[in-house]
């Protein structure tokens, strides 16, 4: 009895101590402070000056890419000239969005397309390049190319086919108050795609107010800072922690480089230099970094894909094989340099690691790591992740995942953003499986939020880099050539990198990032990547309520739903937009039935809301078959005597019906088609965001949908297939809220 209680004594002291002792950690100088306030969100041009706040949420922006891919999930002419209407045969709209936003990236192949259209606000601006003027010779007469005005669109925001091998990339900021569109004037192989962002309406949490694009040359200081991509752009001097050492790695072994215990810092650098002679080997090693103690590891992948390249051979005595912003690989006759700057917040400990994964020893490998101290509170940042994935037989008819944030680190929902890839797409330089778009899902979408036009347009190239290597800040083919013009079997190992900045995507719960594997997910490819990210396990976007609009209890029932132009609700069999449907008789994406209804006047709808919310999300599941879907969007308290406030109109544009023009035998110079394509996807869900300053403190809120006709023809003298009606199936409403850091005590 008296060892027992003896026992008891001792479990009951060692509670104590750990309760003090986690009682005057999390008190230690407002050092593990977290807050209820959204972190500031960087805007246009301040989203490359504040780099250093990449790991930060992005509470209330939601971020977009759009293309002219193949509207029925294949690969008609490279997903090229698929336009959402033409406004006129020099107008083909292939982007239509309203504000407030950025658009942040554009991606063309060479200068087809132009002259281009940027409307911003509905002031249309004329955006040439050098081989606008003569198009039908421009590969022959034309060594090096611009974007005209070239004061507007200067390198290095910049890049043109003459030094990317076959693109047009624009990464210069501009921003819109209400609305963009981006239209091209000639439609010969018009491929694009384009990443925006799109901010809660009224947002006060920005790095300066959002006003319409001025046509201001980009400043100085962000060109100058983007210049430096390659060289160490990490902070020095005072208040800045250097720890050096140097490596001997064993057989098969984790080392340990070192354990930071001097937090809450942020990683600014991680450096390695290495013997030439040892590059390659040394590159097949693992890197692992582990924060707070936590079960899992953060970072888990080889080397050579975490810093940017498929390998460390360099098969061209290259000066750089990346030459990337927070990247680098550099060579010099003795050494290769790997160089990394992305932020890496951590608020109590992280520990880097490096496995030897063959029989030789590694030594004489010396490493850099730069630390500054973090001062904003620690939920207002997420832990930087490199996530591993290798992919030797891709599944026929669907996407490689390369992340999928529920399935990582124990699952759950998780906060934070995309940051951008590195992967091979070919161990056999086979260059066409470059076909396959990327598609991103984000936060339950049943309808990707990214689905750009190909895998090489994704790394910022065109024609297939024409089988050459090519390294930019933000994109970039460090490695690998065509099966023809391999020397070895190292050449014919092909990778890509995508790195993103001021083009991020903030994720508030999920993030599922894939390709395609070829024009229709049929390439047999050995595929492995590294996906970039920050996260913490918590999330910031949490559902709230969702309904059914066609449940005939809905009135009863207390979002009580009225729309009493509505039609009666019907049956729809049909698919979102995804892959190809099938290949032969494999079936890969059935339909689904649901139901659905329309309208041309109101509907009145009540959703639950926490009331502790920084802001909503609406999402809305609808058929796509209606073109140009607009509404006016109200929203008050459900409580007596509130009014009616306005938030903004709520669009969509095109149908399931788009025009294809692509004028083949006529070349560059062709005339404007119109081939009138309608798929078979008419299953669609859109977002809508409403402020903070209407919703916080609200626990239902009562909304309120007006729709707004349209009249646009699909071209000039065709109207679409459907009239304009607003289209209604489901919503769902979702709260911004700060995630939590949760620490575990040693």
């Amino acid at each position: 009895m008296q060892i027992r209680t003896s026992r008891l004594i001792l479990v009951a002291v060692i509670l104590v101590l750990c309760c003090m002792q986690q009682i005057c950690w999390c008190s230690d100088s407002n050092a593990f402070v977290q807050s209820d306030e959204s972190p500031i969100v960087p805007v246009g041009l301040d989203a490359y000056r504040m780099w250093d706040k990449l790991a930060c949420h992005r509470i209330g922006v939601r971020a977009y890419m759009r293309s002219t891919y193949d509207r029925e999930g294949n690969n008609r002419s490279a997903d090229a000239s698929h336009y959402l209407y033409q406004q006129s045969d020099e107008f083909n709209v292939a982007l239509d969005v309203e504000g407030p936003g950025v658009l942040y990236f554009k991606r063309t192949n060479h200068w087809h397309g132009s002259p281009w259209h940027y409307e911003v606000d509905g002031e249309d601006f004329i955006v040439k390049e050098t081989a606008t003027a003569n198009p039908v010779n421009a590969k022959k007469t034309l060594k090096a190319t611009t974007f005209i005005p070239e004061e507007l669109f200067p390198n290095p925001l910049t890049w043109t086919w003459s030094t990317t091998k076959g693109a047009d990339l624009m990464w210069v900021p501009l921003p819109f108050e209400d609305s963009f569109r981006i239209a091209y004037t000639r439609t010969f192989y018009g491929t694009g795609y384009y990443i925006y962002h799109i901010f809660s309406p009224g947002m006060k949490h920005l790095s300066r107010p959002l006003e319409s694009w001025d046509k201001t040359p980009p400043a100085s200081d962000v060109l100058d800072l983007i210049n430096r991509a390659g060289t160490d752009i990490a902070p020095t001097g005072k208040g800045v922690k250097i720890h050096t050492g140097e490596l001997q790695l064993c057989p098969y072994q984790w080392t340990t480089v070192v354990e930071l215990e001097h937090a809450p810092a942020t990683i600014r650098a991680l450096k390695f230099t290495v013997p030439r002679k040892d590059a390659y080997e040394f590159g097949r090693c693992r890197l692992r970094v582990t924060w707070e103690h936590r079960w899992h590891s953060s970072i888990d992948a080889p080397i050579d894909l975490f810093f940017g390249a498929g390998h460390l051979y360099n098969n061209n005595n290259r000066e750089y094989l990346v030459k990337g912003f927070p990247l680098a690989i550099r060579y010099d006759e003795k050494y290769v340099y790997l160089s990394c700057y992305w932020p890496m917040p951590f608020f109590r400990h992280a520990k880097i690691e490096v496995q030897q994964r063959n029989g030789t020893s590694l030594d004489n490998i010396k490493w850099e790591i730069r630390t500054v101290a973090f001062t904003d509170p620690i939920n207002h940042a997420g832990y930087f992740h490199a996530t591993y994935s290798d992919h030797p037989e891709p599944a026929l008819g669907r996407d490689v995942v390369f992340l999928d944030t529920s399935q990582l680190e124990g699952g759950g929902a998780w906060s934070g953003n995309f940051v951008g890839m590195s992967w091979i797409f070919s161990r056999n330089g086979f260059l066409p499986t470059l076909e396959g778009d990327p598609r991103f899902f984000f936060d339950q979408s049943g309808t990707p939020q990214a689905w750009g036009t190909g895998t090489e347009e994704w790394g910022g190239g065109g024609d297939y880099w024409g089988g050459r290597n090519m390294t930019l800040p933000f994109a970039g083919h460090p490695v690998g050539t065509a099966k023809k013009d391999a020397k070895n079997e190292k050449d014919l190992i092909n990778s890509a990198y995508r790195f993103l900045i001021a083009d991020i995507f903030p994720f508030g719960n999920r993030a599922v990032i894939g390709l395609e594997h070829g024009g229709t997910n049929e390439s047999a490819e050995h595929y492995s990547g590294v996906a970039y990210w920050y996260g913490i396990d918590s999330p910031s976007l949490v559902l709230t309520d969702h309904f059914h609009c066609c449940d005939e209890k809905i009135e009863t029932r207390e979002h009580e739903y009225k729309s009493p132009t509505a039609g009666e609700p019907y049956a729809l069999v049909s698919r979102y937009e995804w892959g190809p449907d099938s290949r032969g008789a494999r079936m890969h994406f059935p339909a689904e039935q649901d139901y659905v209804r329309t309208m041309k006047g109101t509907s009145q709808f009540k959703m639950r809301l926490d009331p502790n919310n920084l802001g909503v999300m609406l999402r809305r599941k609808f058929d796509y078959l209606y073109p140009n879907q607009r509404a006016k969007v109200w929203v008050r308290p459900d409580r007596a005597g509130a009014e009616w406030q306005y938030v903004g109109q709520w669009y969509t544009a095109g149908s399931n019906t788009c025009v294809y023009s692509y004028p083949r035998s006529e070349g560059e110079l062709g005339k404007t088609q119109h081939t009138i394509i309608t798929s078979n996807r008419r299953w669609r869900e859109e977002e809508f965001l409403i402020p903070r300053e209407l919703t916080e403190g609200i626990k239902r809120l009562e909304i309120k949908i007006e729709h707004v006709p349209d009249s646009r023809e699909l071209f000039p003298g065709k109207p679409f297939p459907a009239e304009s009606l607003w289209s209604e199936s489901r919503y769902w409403a979702y709260c911004y809220k700060m995630p939590k850091v949760t620490l575990i005590s040693d």
